[in-house]
């Protein structure tokens, strides 16, 4: 048996419940900065406005604040507590406790080698990674100069408006011309490599909200872009 699977099978589901939850709150008053004594209900409302993960659990953890205080309240005894949680109640906890103290960042999930093209590079060029590759968003630079992101979507509506018109249409032509089809500001946002998975999640459901097409986030450090994250990315995981 695992040691550590022994170890919980001998520590009652209330003390690991109790111990996660004493992790969270000082987890909780990290977030915001403090070490006063404040309600659970009050940390969590001040470290939800800093921090995604709590916002994603919100409801659950004051849940568990519910049953928390069922167990100390009304324990008779340190040998015994009212209510013994089940496992399934305790790893939910424990798991959320792992997300704040440890948060998966989209650098460690999706830090890469990214695949770039050049403003110089043309539509063919641009055509043959998409199929080659599977890509749907390749970020474009001048140099090392990033200038925009293009995508799949934005090919596909540039060449129907194209066709539309009767223009004629080059495949040596230079990625420059469709990619100014694309919406720049609202279709990619830079973000840094410590960010959470969680955060990630709600930006592309923000832009979403707001009926806006965000493609990709652009994982970048010092050392430039070392990542991307892209909508489906986020739902082959779970998160």
């Amino acid at each position: 048996m695992d040691p550590q699977q022994q170890m919980q099978d001998t520590v009652k589901n209330s003390d690991r419940f109790l111990a996660a939850f004493h992790r969270l709150e000082l987890s909780m008053k990290e977030i915001i900065g403090t070490t006063d004594h404040l309600s659970f209900h009050k940390l969590v409302d001040l470290s939800k406005r800093k921090n995604a993960i709590i916002r994603r659990y919100e409801e659950k953890l004051r849940e568990f604040a519910t049953l928390r205080n069922a167990i100390v309240h009304h324990q008779t005894s340190p040998e015994y507590a009212i209510a013994e949680p089940h496992n399934e109640i305790v790893e939910a906890l424990e798991l959320i406790d792992m997300a704040v103290s440890r948060p998966v960042t989209v650098g460690k999930m999706f830090e890469r080698n990214v695949d770039i093209l050049q403003v110089t590079d043309t539509l063919k060029d641009a055509l043959f990674m998409i199929r080659d590759k599977h890509y749907t968003q390749i970020p474009v630079y001048n140099g090392s100069v990033f200038v925009g992101l293009l995508t799949a979507v934005g090919i596909m509506f540039w060449l129907a408006n194209n066709v539309e018109k009767g223009r004629d249409i080059s495949w040596e032509m230079s990625i420059e011309t469709p990619l100014k089809h694309e919406k720049k500001e609202e279709n990619h946002k830079f973000v840094p490599r410590e960010m959470s998975i969680f955060e990630a999640e709600e930006l592309f459901k923000e832009a979403l909200a707001k009926g806006q097409r965000l493609e990709a986030l652009l994982i970048t450090d010092h050392l430039g872009l070392v990542g991307i994250v892209t909508p489906l990315d986020l739902i082959k995981i779970e998160i």
